[in-house]
């Protein structure tokens, strides 16, 4: 079996590297465009919420699958978090109780 000629290897990983660190610089390099942009700032809107709501809604899904109490403790803890952050604004407030109450309910048996 034939060796991988060094300079040819050094080749490939110097290039490798150099088009990582050009995808990871391209946004700060564009952000002036991509700020003035209509389309990126109506994304800006509303895809955060859709990623997070699509998030939860997987999770409670398949958490609810895996479970015999089906998806009332996930939809409970949810609730919990979703009605701490309307009422405190929050976040961190709400992740720890909602997450707090899952691990609960987990625990106790209630899943």
């Amino acid at each position: 079996m034939p060796m991988i000629d060094t300079y040819y290897a050094i080749a490939v990983i110097a290039l490798m590297a150099l088009i990582t660190f050009a995808l990871r610089a391209l946004p700060f390099v564009a952000s002036r465009w991509l700020q003035s942009h209509p389309a990126v700032r109506r994304l800006g809107r509303f895809l955060p919420l859709a990623i997070m709501t699509l998030l939860l809604l997987h999770t409670l899904v398949g958490s609810a699958r895996e479970h015999a109490a089906g998806p009332w403790p996930e939809l409970l803890c949810a609730g919990l978090a979703a009605a701490l952050q309307w009422r405190s604004r929050n976040p961190l407030l709400s992740i720890l109780a909602g997450t707090g109450l899952y691990v609960l309910l987990r625990n106790l048996g209630a899943g």
